[in-house]
């Protein structure tokens, strides 16, 4: 069975940093693409970061040059290191994961990934 659980989430001033890890189980976690996606209060899903089984990472324009995204494949954790935080990143933060192959053009469609953690919450003030 499938598991993640996001880990790290909190609140921050805004210009902080944040590191969230997600744990995964009961898969051949090296097989699989993983991404982080999170939501706000009333808007949509969004892709943020996604990595692939090769480790090519790919990152939404509004976080590039401030976040992060790694993979310890030894420890199938999957990591997301957030630097110079804005309020506009708070959101809901979930990481996702999935071993069929897509076009890298879908890493951040949601439907393309399958398993889903449960999300930590990431707080930013002004």
């Amino acid at each position: 069975q499938v598991q993640l659980v996001e880990l790290g989430g909190g609140w921050v001033q805004s210009g902080g940093s944040l590191r969230l890890s997600c744990a995964a189980s009961g898969y051949t976690y090296s097989t699989y693409d993983m991404g982080w996606f999170r939501q706000a209060p009333g808007k949509g899903r969004e892709g943020v970061a996604a990595i692939d089984r090769d480790g090519k990472s790919t990152y939404a324009d509004s976080v590039k040059g401030r976040f992060t995204i790694s993979r310890d494949n030894a420890n199938n954790t999957l990591y997301l290191q957030m630097n110079s935080l804005k309020p506009e990143d708070t959101a809901m933060y979930y990481c996702a994961a999935d071993n069929r192959i897509w076009d890298w053009r879908f890493s951040f469609v949601a439907a393309r990934y399958t398993y889903w953690g449960q999300g930590t919450q990431v707080t930013v003030s002004s």
